[in-house]
């Protein structure tokens, strides 16, 4: 019994050891990476400043579709837009929104809130939401982009996304060669960023969540990362159409489940709400408290929500490309949806959640686990939650993990070529692993690292490609003014002959 109980312990001892020299490798790895990709200007790394610029750009140069194309793009998602174009594709809009929620609605959405609070203060949630509106037109663009340029291949297979356009619609410019490279960066930063964001920040945070109702589990980690690596890997075999249909059936009813209860704890604490608003937007502007003042605030505002909604990144084309319209200016505004619903819905109650109930006051802004924050606040009111956060922390998790399997995979595949596409899906698997059990800073700054490199291809591309996207949007809504303008005039007859 003695031998026995020793070899336990050793056995215990060297795995422990292995677990931590792997936390330890990726941490230090990380660390040099970010001195590269995050040189400043005034405290602001550069590329943040890229894809803000580009936000405004986009949002002058289409006339404010962010606003102007709401309306339109929640009638899209309804089915109740008047469109003529013959359906081709795999799944239909509604589908490809839901896709491409449930690739950016996910664990950013609590536990990355949770993060921008601990870390910005509560003013970095203003910023978030104004990164969101910006986001909406940059969404616009990209998705727009993925639709015009898709590819339908001989067995009916459609492929899109950044890859496409950037070297396609380059290629219309006189630019082949440097779309082509445009393309290569997207693909090469695309794939880590699955795998961080997409995947690893996704294992960490939601078996936090878990550890919140059952700390006894805190030292299975391994464990939790071997069995969600085999539920998501049941679920990508099945490629897009089948993602497209979990992910339609799934994402609404979380969200649904998670808005009630933001609802729920804010009501209670109605009170606190104009106190809470106050927070958001004094401290947005000041951010004294914070490491970094005001520079501190506003760039914590803009990573978390560059990382929640993906606004920059061009992955939620790759879902929209295979969307059943050949109209992609209806394709492109439906997507303005998503850092709404994302970031200035989500994100915001999330936000009054944390604020409201006090629990920002009593955890200070020492670096603690996003996910527990938001646990904390949660209970103070339903004290009951705790297990169903888990279980939408988990499900976020999850929905988000095969959504970026399948944009890694296209990356990966215009690379690589389809045949080895398997070795991506092995190596997805493996850091849904890896991501359960390295630690939380780690994760969460080469995320950021892979989501903001991206940007660069993309929107150098979007940019140069703006000029077809506008001419087309303008084509658009003239013909959507002069069939609305029909369609109530047929209603006016109809009544009249009644």
């Amino acid at each position: 019994m003695g031998i026995t109980l020793s070899s336990f312990n050793l056995s215990t001892v060297i795995q422990l050891n292995l677990l931590d020299r792997i936390d330890q490798l990726f941490s230090d790895w990380v660390e040099v990476i970010e001195q590269v990709l995050f040189f400043s200007l005034a405290g602001i790394p550069l590329i943040i400043l890229w894809i803000i610029l580009a936000g405004l750009f986009f949002t002058f140069r289409m006339g404010f579709i962010n606003i102007r194309g709401f309306k339109q793009a929640i009638d899209i998602a309804r089915g109740e837009d008047e469109h003529n174009s013959p359906e081709e594709g795999e799944i239909s809009a509604f589908q490809a929104l839901a896709t491409a929620l449930s690739g950016s609605v996910g664990l950013g959405n609590i536990a990355g809130v949770a993060i921008a609070i601990s870390l910005g203060g509560p003013g970095a949630v203003f910023w978030m939401t104004i990164s969101a509106f910006l986001g909406m037109a940059i969404k616009f663009v990209e998705c727009t982009l993925g639709l015009k340029y898709r590819i339908i291949k001989p067995d009916g297979v459609i492929v899109g996304g950044p890859m496409y356009y950037l070297s396609q619609g380059l290629d219309t410019l006189g630019q082949a060669k440097f779309g082509r490279i445009l393309a290569v960066l997207f693909a090469l930063f695309s794939i880590p960023a699955g795998l961080g964001g997409g995947n690893m920040f996704q294992a960490n945070q939601s078996f936090a969540g878990l550890t919140t109702v059952f700390e006894g589990l805190k030292s299975y980690d391994w464990l939790y990362g071997l069995i969600l690596a085999l539920l998501v890997g049941l679920v990508i075999i099945g490629g897009i159409s089948r993602i497209g249909i979990v992910a339609s059936k799934f994402i609404p009813v979380m969200i649904t489940i998670y808005l009630m209860a933001c609802f729920w704890v804010i009501g209670v604490h109605f009170r606190d709400i104009p106190h809470a608003i106050e927070m958001i937007i004094t401290q947005a502007f000041n951010g004294e408290a914070i490491e970094g003042g005001f520079v501190g605030v506003f760039v914590q505002g803009f990573r978390r929500s560059i990382f929640s909604n993906g606004a920059g990144s061009g992955t939620a084309s790759i879902a929209h490309s295979v969307a059943r319209t050949n109209e992609p200016i209806r394709e492109g505004i439906v997507a303005i949806l998503e850092p709404f619903i994302d970031t200035v819905i989500i994100c915001n109650l999330t936000a009054l959640v944390i604020l409201t109930t006090g629990s920002y006051v009593d955890n200070g802004i020492e670096q603690i686990s996003g996910a527990r924050l938001a646990a904390a606040a949660f209970e103070s009111t339903i004290d009951w939650f705790s297990p169903v956060l888990a279980i939408i922390m988990i499900s976020f998790g999850f929905s988000t993990m095969m959504t970026w399997s399948y944009y890694g995979e296209r990356c990966w595949s215009y690379l690589l070529g389809e045949n080895s596409v398997f070795v991506f899906k092995g190596l997805f698997l493996g850091c849904i692993f890896l991501g359960s059990i390295v630690n939380l800073g780690a994760v969460v700054d080469f995320s950021d690292m892979m989501f903001l490199a991206m940007a660069v291809p993309n929107l150098l591309g979007c940019i140069l490609l703006s000029g077809q996207v506008a001419t087309e949007l303008k084509i658009y809504w003239a013909d959507l003014t002069k069939r609305k303008q029909e369609m109530k005039t047929r209603k006016i007859n109809q009544q009249l002959s009644n």
